[in-house]
């Protein structure tokens, strides 16, 4: 099932999304907050501009229209979600609405402590995998009944990677030599020859390492569920293969108690994701390269050592 996204909002943004847009949202709409200090969050995300507001509050304004319909459903269903779940999530405080120049609605969320998860943040790759699993496993677990299907509001995550099949394949022809076309082709064969005929489950949509937060090493909370919705949760594999070494990406697995077709799925995706990212890179940065050429690798690796 995909979902039907009605609303429509304007194309483009009419003002600078900076501080000082932030600054007058916020003072004209909750004027109870106007005393508290605001500044950008560092690093800042593509879908959404993020400020820190005091020292309790961050303000979310989305960077275009698509990224716009994602505020009301998280609105809904982030304090339905964060009772199921073992680890912290966003939590809405306030919706903004269109004002000052700014055409989208918008959100306030209580302030999580954490760094994003990286290499050097997280001292034990393998626990925080299965951490990550069992989160997944409990956001799987939640009542699905009425949740968002797929569809503009989340870039189809939780539908068949077969929505993007036409840009995997045209990626594939245009890095040519630059990739091991016939293997690459063979994953993402398989990855759409698996079919998925199970129940809508919740998925995160974009489990990425800038959306984890750790302490002390561990992880800690699970941010960005703008991309969440109910269908099939083999979007939310993608990880395995971006960031988790191989004993990690075993656990991980393990923990979910994932089937081979969804894990074929997730490779699709992340297949997809990794082949735009390097045209893109050859194309603009050369210098990012390494990184999808990496998670090509990676996918080409773990589907060669499937029985």
């Amino acid at each position: 099932m995909i979902s039907n996204d009605e609303t429509d909002f304007p194309a483009e943004v009419e003002v600078p999304i900076d501080s000082e847009l932030a600054r007058r949202l916020v003072d004209a709409q909750f004027p109870e907050w106007a005393h508290l200090p605001l500044r950008p969050v560092q690093p800042d995300g593509w879908d959404n501009r993020t400020f820190r507001l005091g020292e309790q509050l961050t303000v979310r304004l989305p960077s275009g229209p698509w990224y716009a319909l994602q505020v009301a459903k998280e609105q809904r269903w982030l304090p339905r979600l964060a009772p199921n779940l073992p680890l912290p999530i966003p939590a809405p405080v306030a919706e903004g609405v269109p004002g000052e120049g700014f055409p989208y609605p918008w959100s306030i969320y209580r302030w999580l402590e954490g760094r994003t998860a990286d290499e050097a943040t997280v001292t034990d790759m393998t626990g925080f995998a299965v951490t990550l699993g069992r989160f997944l496993k409990s956001l799987q677990g939640t009542d699905p009944a009425g949740g968002p299907a797929p569809g503009r509001h989340n870039w189809y995550r939780g539908a068949a990677p077969t929505v993007y099949a036409d840009e995997a394949l045209a990626a594939i022809d245009a890095l040519g030599s630059e990739i091991p076309g016939d293997a690459v082709k063979r994953v993402w064969d398989h990855a759409v020859g698996a079919q998925w005929d199970g129940e809508p489950v919740w998925f995160h949509g974009d489990v990425a390492a800038g959306n984890l937060l750790t302490r002390n090493g561990q992880l800690s909370a699970v941010i960005d569920f703008g991309s969440s919705g109910v269908g099939d949760p083999a979007c939310d594999m993608v990880i395995a293969w971006t960031f988790f070494d191989a004993p990690a990406r075993a656990a991980f697995r393990e923990t979910l108690g994932v089937d081979q077709a969804t894990w074929s799925r997730g490779r699709g995706w992340a297949l997809w994701k990794a082949l735009i990212n390097l045209v893109g890179a050859l194309e603009n940065t050369p210098a990012a390269a390494p990184g999808p050429r990496r998670d090509i690798q990676r996918l080409l690796d773990d589907f060669a050592a499937t029985p």
